[in-house]
């Protein structure tokens, strides 16, 4: 069982940055690839990125790719996601998972955590 928490969401600009974190408790976080997704209002919940269990490769939706970088801190049991250029589009609940594999599928991950909102203002 992994519990995952994330943080830092909050108000930033157009242009903007903000740095999200997802923290994870129980076991081994570095046994699971991690990813991102989002969900905007009244939209289905996205694929946003994702990272391999030694932080080796990553992967990104067209959208975000260029401005969004995920990273992770196995030692600190920390997952994290870099946003910069931020855009109104990208408003959105933010949300990490792990999983056995990476992949865009969110059926493939089996831990989530709560959510943290982003809106960004023009």
């Amino acid at each position: 069982q992994v519990q995952l928490a994330e943080s830092g969401g909050g108000l930033a600009q157009a242009g903007g940055s903000l740095r999200l974190s997802c923290a994870a408790s129980g076991r081994s976080f570095s046994s699971y690839a991690m990813g991102w997704f989002r969900q905007a209002p009244g939209k289905e919940r996205e694929f946003v990125g994702t990272i391999g269990r030694s932080a080796g490769v990553t992967f990104y939706a067209d959208s975000v790719k260029g401005r969004f970088t995920i990273s992770r801190d196995n030692a600190k049991n920390m997952g994290y996601l870099q946003m910069n250029s931020l855009k109104p589009e990208d408003t959105a609940v933010y949300y990490c998972a792990a999983g056995g594999t990476m992949t865009r599928r969110q059926r493939e991950y089996d831990y989530w955590g709560q959510g943290t909102q982003v809106t960004v203002s023009s």
